[in-house]
């Protein structure tokens, strides 16, 4: 058995696969299903096979949907924790959970989608302006 993909109900596809990307993940390929009016959007992290597939209802059915739907979070293992909260929170990404222990970060996506992020190989030493944050981002 294997991973195949999380799927994600989006509002703005432009904004959510600009976020994705910051995160690093590459868009795979999309298509538009005029039948059902809506459109499939799949990324991925280059050099692994799971995916994020991201599907926009033309008509606003995701707006029904409302925290997720009782979705939980995506975890992805990054390189350097440090490094992309700096990235985010430069594009105006939020980070809900600051990286403070240099092992784990939450930020969230354009719809809300909570995205968990653990840093490869064991936690960083504590660095600042993250090791003074508190969990709301603030110093």
């Amino acid at each position: 058995m294997n991973f195949l993909h999380t799927m994600l109900r989006v509002t703005d596809p432009d904004a959510t696969v600009r976020f994705f990307e910051l995160l690093g993940l590459e868009e795979r390929r999309r298509r538009d299903v005029e039948a059902g009016r809506f459109t499939l959007i799949f990324m991925g992290v280059p050099g692994e096979e799971a995916e994020v597939e991201l599907t926009h209802n033309w008509d606003g059915e995701a707006d029904d949907f409302g925290g997720g739907r009782n979705f939980g979070h995506l975890a992805y293992h990054v390189d350097d924790i440090y490094a992309l909260c700096a990235k985010l929170r430069d594009h105006g990404i939020t980070i809900n959970r600051p990286p403070r222990d240099g092992r784990m970060a939450f930020v969230k996506s354009p719809d809300g989608i909570s995205i968990e992020l653990l840093q490869k190989g064991g936690a960083l030493d504590p660095a600042e302006p993250w090791a003074s944050m508190d969990n709301e981002g603030s110093w």
